[in-house]
């Protein structure tokens, strides 16, 4: 039996992460607990179920924020349905344990996992073990694990068509047919080309489409991403028309009417068909990466209506949500995601690049020509295991979603309850959220910032500094193409970011809440430089 004290014994996986009490016995949900995904209201009792799961509603002072099992017992008092995600669980204790044992809150991580942090130990035990013995918040390279890359210049359009051929790249095949089941793509109708990395994959796009006669190039995104800017750099040198859509301040949402007139266009008399062909690239995220911003899929279905190639971003989106999509009713003509090796230890991995065969040949004009793509190959290629994505359908869509849902609305809960103190009682919020708040359909990011008692940003960096020293991994992001004039101008709004991942458990936000509640104290940076500087480690940069 074991406790909230973290000993260990022969008890159930506990499903908050802090410990392995023995919760299935506890809180068992009843036969009657309905299912997270259900009908009718579902959005209002969802909101008010996460409004009643921290019965505080406001916090002034960290001291006075409940310890973990307090916090978990009242979201599991309004979600039962979480213990119903307990693979997750066990997956983590048994495969990610590094996790536990670096005491590592790993929020910095977009894109897909393929394979385990077991996988690594048993492939290369002398950098997994110097990896768990190290600080969580830093990532250590490991050479060459589990596959090597090297770069080639072949021909797009018949890698596309044909993938490589080469019997020596058996690792790459079965990465590639593995990708498309996992991302419910057939491959006889979709093609996978493999880039060294993500901004890789857009640039390859960029260098082929034909801009000549497709000028416009049209990107949906409420913050900077490296990877499209890659893109629009060089498709402009290609003679591209490059615009954006626009998001509403504050709520980030996207200004429908503007979009919609750059998809359709001018209406004036009936256009021709080659006309209606030949409007240029569409592309367009599932999802913001950033602020966790849900897009409806019915803009792909307007753009190719209207002449656009669509380009989807797969990136943001959830393991296995690609189900949802349905590509019988939406069929990008291009899609792109990042896959990176292990979850929480090496962030190295490679881009992939899916094209659809019918139109490969019409919407990459260069593609005969050679274009650098990447070769993947291992010494024992045909024994390899991807268990990363094994994993993620083991767990399956259904329960993915629902705790994703349940613990990234949970942290945008808990940081909107934070407030400065005030003589009056009650004073400004400490954080505030870019994009959607508590919403039911949300995405699994978070933007965030936090704002001093005079009400002035604590500057983004510094934030994921102080949480890395704290064993908790942010990142940071800008946010772009902001409706409002006043914020238009400039070089965006930078802001902090956390992604929830498929292992990603209550402790991990818990403990998100607990250090950005530490900035209740207008000393906590000070104190903490001072810290760090006595124990003669690097001082925090302000």
């Amino acid at each position: 039996m074991s406790s909230f004290c973290g000993k260990r014994g022969d008890s159930a996986t506990c499903h908050c992460g802090f410990c392995r009490l023995p919760l299935l016995a506890i809180l068992k949900p009843s036969p009657q607990t309905q299912p997270l995904i259900s009908h009718g209201g579902r959005h209002r009792d969802f909101e008010a179920s996460m409004a009643s799961s921290i019965p505080i509603p406001h916090f002034t002072n960290h001291e006075s924020l409940p310890p973990m099992e307090q916090s978990f017992s009242s979201f599991i008092h309004s979600f039962p349905q979480y213990l119903e995600t307990e693979q997750a669980d066990r997956i983590r204790e048994g495969e990610y344990s590094h996790l536990s044992v670096s005491d590592h809150a790993c929020l910095d991580y977009v894109g897909h996992g393929l394979f385990s942090h077991r996988q690594q130990q048993i492939q290369s035990p002398d950098a997994a073990a110097a990896s768990t013995s190290s600080s969580a918040a830093v990532h250590y390279p490991i050479e060459n694990p589990f596959f090597e890359i090297s770069h080639k210049s072949v021909s797009l359009n018949f890698e596309v068509k044909h993938g490589s051929g080469c019997p020596e790249s058996e690792l790459e095949s079965r990465i590639g047919k593995r990708i498309m089941q996992f991302m419910n793509i057939s491959d006889e109708e979709y093609g996978v080309v493999f880039t060294a990395n993500e901004p890789s994959a857009f640039k390859l796009v960029a260098d082929c489409y034909p801009f000549a006669t497709n000028r416009n190039l049209l990107t949906v995104y409420d913050h900077e991403n490296d990877a499209v800017e890659t893109m629009t750099k060089a498709a402009m040198k290609r003679g591209a028309r490059v615009s954006s859509a626009e998001f509403s301040w504050p709520e980030l949402r996207i200004e429908t009417d503007k979009l919609q007139r750059e998809v359709v266009g001018k209406k004036k008399r009936k256009k021709k068909i080659n006309e209606l062909q030949n409007r240029g690239l569409f592309v367009f995220p599932a999802k913001s990466r950033v602020t966790g911003a849900s897009y409806s899929y019915l803009w792909m279905n307007l753009a190719q209506e209207n002449g656009w190639h669509v380009l989807l971003d797969a990136s943001a989106l959830a393991p296995k949500e690609m189900e949802t999509l349905g590509f019988s009713l939406f069929r990008p003509d291009l899609l792109i995601c990042p896959f990176y090796k292990v979850f929480g230890e090496n962030p190295s991995g490679f881009g992939c690049l899916i094209v659809r065969k019918s139109i490969a040949a019409s919407i990459l004009e260069d593609s005969d020509k050679a274009a650098s793509i990447v070769r993947l190959n291992a010494p024992a290629a045909s024994s390899l295991e991807f268990r990363g994505l094994d994993h993620a359908d083991e767990l399956g869509l259904i329960a993915i979603n629902a705790r994703a849902r349940l613990l990234v609305n949970w942290l945008v809960n808990s940081l909107l309850r934070l407030r400065h103190p005030s003589s009056g009682g009650v004073g400004v919020q400490l954080v505030r959220i870019y994009g959607p708040g508590v919403e039911f359909d949300r995405g699994t990011a978070v933007g965030f910032n936090v704002f001093d008692w005079r009400g002035e940003r604590v500057d983004p960096a510094m934030v994921q500094k102080l949480a890395g020293r704290k064993g908790i991994s942010l990142g940071c992001g800008s946010l772009r193409n902001l409706g409002s004039p006043g914020k238009r101008d400039g070089g965006g709004i930078a802001v902090v970011t956390a992604a929830i991942g498929m292992v990603t458990n209550f402790a991990d936000v818990h403990r998100v809440w607990g250090l950005v509640s530490r900035f209740l104290d207008a000393d906590f940076v000070e104190k903490e430089r001072w810290r760090y500087t006595v124990l003669n480690q690097n001082t925090v940069e302000v």
